[in-house]
């Protein structure tokens, strides 16, 4: 049997706990739309960016839309690798970075 005055501890701590897992997703709720009413405010009269066209990618600059580079470990090459492209991981396409990925600036 568990002594009445650590039950009472128990409870209200319970209670403590459950009221700071209330507040936080009630605030995460909160600040989530109030980020998306201001993003699609935004984006009604944002200019299209002027980078990536309104896209929110363009081809990747490193390895120029190849998805590979290539890459030796000597300074002095005698064989030259070709290795994924450490900027689009092969996607051939890199998010830009003047919007972030958005389309508008």
């Amino acid at each position: 049997m568990i002594p009445k005055p650590l039950q009472t501890v128990g409870k209200g701590a319970a209670v403590i706990v459950a009221g700071f897992l209330t507040l936080n997703l009630a605030s995460t709720a909160t600040i989530g739309a109030i980020r998306f009413a201001v993003e699609s405010r935004r984006k009604k009269t944002a200019l299209p960016c002027g980078v990536c066209k309104g896209k929110g990618f363009y081809i990747c600059k490193l390895c120029k839309g190849n998805a590979t580079v290539q890459w030796s470990p000597l300074y002095d090459p005698v064989a030259i690798n070709p290795c994924l492209c450490p900027t689009c991981d092969g996607n051939r396409v890199q998010r830009c970075l003047n919007c972030l990925g958005k389309g508008y600036s």
